[in-house]
């Protein structure tokens, strides 16, 4: 069977994919990001590379040497990389930001996939054997949305929609009609403290992704995380969009979240209304 390759960012999103690829009896070469990625990883492919961001031209030589066309990215990067040292030392990354008309994340990820294509490697879906992770349209925890947390989901999700697009970020936090946090390259967890410190309680956060979305990168996931900081958050209803977010742990995402009160919904994508 021909081999995948795999870029692995932080948190879960790799392990799932990992796991997901062997259950399917798909070998795995990855590359794994010092500093970021769960050695866990190891264990569940069948060879990895572990690179520094400096290191950023080694990844075509590897799959090149591999003899892979086709190569999932999963997890993120943390943020404040994109203005560390090793970045600015490294004259590859450099050239390639330089390039870039600005430093949005859709940009960077469609570069970096530009640069892949002219090697002969494929960026493909990163939901791949993950589909079952992805919600259709629907309550799914045992609590329905109250009445106030509908109108804010319906209040929020065309906002959430245009900074999505405007590739601001994928996720906003809603209180009675009002904008209280909006997610920026700080991540959902921390745009998720943020607001919960300023509503103080029954936070309706919503999570998107862009019109017309690629899904080969930078797609909306949700996980146990997400669910335990909305928890400390004093969140109570977290909407997300059906057919392209992404629910890592899906069963125990859902159990979580039933045990703590959550409203968990999947809303239409192509309707501005749940």
């Amino acid at each position: 069977m021909e081999r995948i390759g795999l870029i692995a960012g932080n948190r879960r999103f790799p392990i799932v994919f990992a796991q997901a690829a062997r259950k399917a009896r798909q070998p795995v070469v990855a590359i794994a990001i010092k500093g970021e990625t769960s050695r866990q990883l190891a264990r569940l492919v069948e060879k990895v590379y572990w690179l520094s961001l400096k290191d950023f031209d080694r990844l075509f030589d590897i799959f090149q040497s591999e003899g892979i066309t086709r190569v999932v990215m999963a997890g993120q990067i943390s943020p404040f990389r994109l203005f560390s040292r090793e970045v600015r030392e490294s004259r590859s990354l450099q050239k390639l930001l330089a390039a870039m008309k600005d430093r949005k994340a859709n940009t960077i990820f469609s570069s970096i996939a530009g640069q892949m294509e002219k090697a002969g490697i494929q960026l493909i879906d990163s939901t791949t054997f993950l589909q079952d992770q992805i919600p259709g349209v629907g309550v799914l925890t045992r609590r329905q949305p109250t009445a106030e947390e509908w109108a804010d989901v319906r209040f929020g999700y065309e906002l959430a929609k245009k900074i999505a697009d405007l590739d601001i970020g994928l996720t906003i936090g809603v209180k009675n009609k009002a904008v209280v946090g909006v997610e920026a390259l700080e991540g959902t967890d921390n745009l998720i403290r943020r607001a919960g410190r300023i509503a103080r309680g029954n936070l309706v956060v919503i999570k998107v992704g862009r019109t017309g979305q690629d899904m080969r990168f930078d797609i909306p996931v949700v996980g146990l995380q997400t669910v335990k900081t909305l928890v400390k958050a004093g969140a109570s209803c977290l909407a997300m969009e059906s057919g392209t977010t992404l629910i890592l742990d899906r069963q125990e995402v859902i159990r979580l979240a039933d045990a703590r009160g959550i409203a968990l919904v999947a809303v239409k994508a192509v309707n501005k209304n749940p």
